[in-house]
């Protein structure tokens, strides 16, 4: 790799994540010595490149960094017909028309030489699965996610018992031939993950639950991580005397 390709990369590296990242872990990803690696960090850090960090710690590139727009490589392009093709198939109707909206844009600005890696990729996915029909209307749900709105669900179990939850959505999730609700439940006072095509009615309120939607992200994801056994189907309980369930409860 050339010494300029390699330093781009490094940008593109710090640039996907907010966390500190190691020279190590840079050196892992280039195939170069953590040496250079911490060559290449002075080198950007001495031209003002907006990184901060230092060894043993790791290095984060400023948010104020603006990069200007870049030329897609092939397997750039290919990734993102690829997952383009996924969302059309997997995802709701609103998803779907905006996963072929984005391959179109992306095309429009694709020079010629490259067209093939976006319209005729080397890649390709499956077609989906049949399912049930779900009984949610995901475009709403994704606008609850992301203004922290409560919702009030009817959910039908395995065994045909109907319940009624308020629950603080927190993700819709795609598992095989399921899309799933991930959600904290008032009711439990923990999290469940909720089977679309099981909810029988949903009821969206305009009212705010008491903890930012990336907050109570963050506490999902570490539940998934101290719970991995309960992720497919609903999560294991966080309380004392919990147990697995493969429906929530």
């Amino acid at each position: 790799m050339r010494r300029a390709d390699r330093l781009f990369q490094i940008l593109q590296i710090l640039r996907r994540t907010r966390q500190p990242t190691t020279a190590r872990a840079l050196a892992e990803e280039l195939e170069v010595s953590p040496r250079t690696v911490y060559r290449d960090i002075a080198d950007l850090m001495a031209s003002r490149t907006p990184i901060r960090g230092e060894p043993g710690i790791g290095y984060v590139l400023g948010r104020d960094f603006d990069m200007p727009p870049l030329m897609l490589t092939p397997d750039e392009l290919e990734a993102a017909a690829l997952g383009a093709q996924w969302v059309a198939g997997q995802g709701d109707a609103s998803l779907a028309t905006a996963a072929r909206d984005l391959l179109a844009k992306i095309a429009a600005v694709t020079p010629e030489r490259l067209l093939p890696f976006v319209l005729e990729p080397s890649v390709a996915v499956a077609p989906p699965l049949a399912r049930r029909a779900d009984g949610l209307d995901f475009a709403p749900t994704r606008a609850a996610i992301r203004r922290g709105h409560k919702m009030r669900i009817r959910y039908r179990d395995e065994a045909g018992r109907d319940s009624e939850r308020l629950v603080w959505p927190v993700m819709i999730g795609y598992v095989e031939a399921q899309r799933m609700l991930a959600a904290w439940c008032e009711l439990r006072q923990d999290f469940r993950h909720f089977r679309a095509d099981r909810i029988v009615a949903a009821e969206f309120l305009d009212m705010r639950y008491p903890a930012r939607p990336t907050e109570l992200r963050a506490r999902w994801r570490a539940h998934r991580q101290a719970h991995p056994a309960g992720n497919r189907s609903a999560t294991i309980s966080s309380r004392p005397g919990g147990s697995n369930r493969s429906e929530p409860s």
